[in-house]
């Protein structure tokens, strides 16, 4: 049954999601974003127009109202509204979102009616690159501020907008933004290397089949953060922005495969049945085919790729519900880790989905929510493989405690609690060194039977063994080998004295304080082979029989059947 405090969990990551939606960028980001927001306006390019023209006549054809994304495809003009920089003293720059797009050139006017022109291309776009993805250009310094900002964007697929999230910062906001970025992806990228090594070592060791994909998980969220977070175009400052933004499909197509597949893997057998595996097998197709489309063909069919990755993220979303449902159902003991832990990536996954499908404004951490979500399912999800292993290690102790206990079982007399025939013979034989073996006989068993019944007589057989364990070293190996028999096999180095067990017969207390002696017969000899034994024990048992004959409460030993030969040679 799943507790209250659950629930509240549950409810306080919906609304801190609610919340992160809902709230206007500016009012709670000191990163990403920063500056001061840009009021937009777009017009599809048309052969003929000029930057000039459109800088004197800002209001022919501009569309302010329609989002930028309804236009498609193609070449556009965006002009921002009238601006006005107060502190020119400052340096200044112009932060827009990475898009995919050949070219973007920037035309900024100053008061005194001077332009500045910036043209960006993909490796311009690179070399410019900042943490979280923004495009940052600084513009030149004057002594006139900038009033009016225009953009030409050639070759836009405009998936998201043409031009997304611009603002105008200062470079002391520009910095601070990075310093905070560098912050969060350093620390999310040490997270996840602690977790894949501890989890590598762990696979090593433990050979469970969900650790190696857990793994891969991890390595997917860090290359996904390394290209989605700008850092990759810091290393490779010459590559294609395009390329980077493939290898952004790429890497989080593969946290999406590779976070489903660990969770097919991780729950119990008899959870993810024949048709779910199929479901999640068909929601990874369903993401993987879209991405690697991308990756190969684009910008050849690139929105249509762009909406089937969507669909398919949303599908591999839907895929772990049923997955869930049927963990509950099996009353799995890790459903509610992995509920809390999925319940953010399926959260944010489910608004970045319909982000995708321009259901959502943009917001600078949606669009990086893929780190922060999977960040939270990697560590609860560290949490749950913990708490597996525990389980994991108590059944093992548990199932080597009762295979002890069944092992003891088979070989222990459950009268006595002393070994019975057949593993006595068996650790008894193939003993290194010269053996001792005495066999004890209780004397007139049957007569102590009729007298004080078949319970008494038990209990004698009781302290019999008590008093032979007493009596044994560490490595002697005593036995109840038949009714009223005993046998014990010691080495002839650390011998046992056998008038010091029968001392112990005439000392120990019986039931009904009744009288109970005991025969010995001794024989010491090699116990390397199963012929050594069956020779050692007719000696033996030779001997017992001349005790008894001798009139009981005795010992007598014989030699080994090898000097017995050796004596008629």
């Amino acid at each position: 049954m799943l507790r209250p405090w659950f629930f509240s969990l549950l409810a306080l990551i919906g609304a801190c999601l609610a919340v992160m939606v809902a709230t206007p960028a500016p009012a709670r980001a000191q990163a990403g974003t920063v500056g001061k927001p840009i009021t937009l306006c777009i017009l599809r390019a048309t052969p003929g127009m000029t930057a000039a023209q459109l800088l004197r006549t800002p209001s022919s054809g501009f569309d302010c109202k329609t989002p930028q994304q309804k236009f498609g495809a193609g070449n556009f003009w965006v002009i921002s509204q009238p601006m006005s920089v107060a502190d020119t003293r400052q340096r200044i720059g112009v932060r827009v979102l990475s898009q995919w797009q050949e070219s973007m050139t920037l035309y900024a006017l100053y008061a005194d009616g001077k332009v500045a022109t910036i043209r960006t291309d993909a490796h311009a776009a690179t070399r410019n690159l900042q943490l979280g993805a923004i495009v940052h250009r600084w513009l030149p310094r004057r002594d006139a501020p900038v009033v009016r900002l225009l953009w030409y964007v050639e070759g836009s697929m405009n998936l998201r907008g043409v031009v997304l999230g611009a603002t105008i910062a200062t470079g002391t906001e520009a910095a601070m933004s990075n310093i905070v970025l560098a912050a969060i992806y350093a620390g999310f990228g040490g997270l996840c290397l602690a977790l894949l090594l501890y989890n590598l070592g762990l696979a090593r060791a433990l050979r469970q089949d969900y650790l190696p994909l857990y793994c891969l998980m991890l390595v997917a969220l860090m290359l996904y953060a390394l290209s989605s977070s700008g850092t990759l175009a810091w290393l490779l400052t010459d590559i294609d922005n395009r390329t980077r933004l493939r290898i952004n499909y790429l890497t989080l197509a593969m946290v999406g495969v590779t976070a489903v597949a660990f969770l097919g893997h991780f729950f119990e057998h008899g959870v993810m049945t024949s048709r779910l595996r199929a479901l999640t097998r068909i929601a990874s197709a369903a993401v993987a085919l879209p991405a690697l489309g991308i990756a190969l063909l684009a910008p050849w069919g690139m929105r249509g790729f762009d909406t089937a990755l969507s669909l398919g993220f949303g599908l591999l979303i839907l895929s772990i519900v049923p997955v869930l449902y049927s963990a509950w159902r099996h009353h799995s003991p890790y459903l509610w880790l992995f509920l809390i832990a999925w319940s953010v990536p399926i959260g944010l996954g489910a608004a970045r989905t319909a982000y995708s499908f321009n259901l959502l404004f943009y917001n600078f951490w949606l669009d990086n929510s893929t780190v922060v979500s999977m960040a939270v399912e990697a560590v609860l999800s560290s949490m749950a493989i913990a708490y597996r292993i525990l389980m994991i290690s108590r059944e093992r102790d548990e199932a080597r405690e009762q295979e002890i206990a069944a092992r003891l079982l088979a070989d222990t007399d459950p009268l006595t609690g002393l070994l019975n025939r057949r593993a006595f013979l068996h650790r008894a034989i193939g003993r290194a060194g010269n053996q001792s073996l005495l066999l004890i006989d209780i004397d007139n068993f049957k007569r102590v039977n009729d007298t004080i019944g078949h319970d008494g007589g038990d209990e004698v057989l009781r302290v019999v063994a008590r008093i032979l364990r007493a009596a044994a070293n560490a490595e002697t190996l005593v036995a109840r080998i038949g009714g009223e028999e005993f046998a014990v096999v010691t080495s002839c180095d650390r011998p046992i004295e056998a008038e010091a067990i029968l001392a112990g017969f005439r000392s120990g207390r019986m039931p009904f304080d009744l009288a109970v002696t005991a025969s010995i017969g001794v024989c010491n000899g090699p116990l390397a082979r199963e012929t050594d034994w069956k020779a050692l024990y007719r000696a033996a048992d030779r001997a017992l029989f001349d005790a008894k004959e001798a009139g009981r409460d005795r010992v007598r030993a014989a030699r080994a059947p090898q000097f017995e030969r050796a004596a008629a040679a």
